[in-house]
């Protein structure tokens, strides 16, 4: 019986609160700031580029420093050599497919005026 009470009481409390903020809301007119920072789908396209070149940037020395770890703590072990090996290869196809699609964009830009 208790928990019922407070359940509705805080409900009640709930929709209160909310009548109160949408009617303030509605009086004053409020400008929210655009977060992607694009006003356009071809902007949207190329911030999201330059997003993940600079994190490729980042990732693709890591990711071969890591590697590189790998081999030299492998001590023989062909599994481990085959492991950093593949981090290596698809560490460079990733950073080159970032990169061409960067080049892509570009030229597209350049093609179109």
């Amino acid at each position: 019986m208790r928990g019922n009470f407070f359940t509705v009481l805080g409900l009640l409390i709930i929709l209160l609160c909310s009548g109160f903020t949408a009617q303030t809301r509605a009086q004053q007119e409020i400008e929210l700031p655009n977060p992607l920072n694009a006003e356009s789908l071809e902007e949207i396209v190329s911030n999201i580029v330059d997003f993940l070149f600079y994190l490729s940037i980042i990732l693709a020395p890591l990711m071969i420093i890591i590697a590189g770890f790998l081999f030299v703590t492998a001590g023989g072990n062909a599994d481990q050599i085959g492991k950093a090996k593949k981090i290596i290869l698809w560490a460079c196809v990733g950073f080159l497919i970032i990169l061409l699609s960067k080049g892509i964009i570009v030229m597209i830009e350049q093609v179109v005026g």
